[in-house]
């Protein structure tokens, strides 16, 4: 699914124009990326939380020539899905059965 996608399936779902939904979630994506750039932590309760996370300095190696070189630290953003949005991907198979 791409944006073009997400923004019609929101539309349909909260009963708004393509135009608003596209305003909404690109401002929401918009105010995400802001606050993780800050430093700032994003949790959707449920969805999940976005945060930026530091990534210690490590040796590499070039692929072409194979010389090893020093791949600096560095800031990536990072997100960690929520309970519900897990589930809702691998549902517990032990959940439909009662307790014996």
């Amino acid at each position: 699914m791409n944006k073009g996608e997400l923004v019609d399936a929101v539309a349909e779902k909260a009963t708004v124009t393509k135009k608003q939904a596209d305003a909404v979630l690109s401002a929401a994506l918009e105010a995400i990326m802001e606050a993780v750039s800050d430093g700032d932590k994003v949790t959707l309760v449920g969805f999940g939380s976005f945060e930026s996370r530091e990534r210690k300095a490590r040796e590499g190696r070039n692929p072409k020539t194979g010389a090893k070189m020093e791949i600096p630290a560095t800031r990536v953003p990072a997100f960690s899905a929520g309970k519900l949005f897990k589930d809702r991907v691998a549902p517990d198979k032990n959940a439909d059965k009662a307790p014996e």
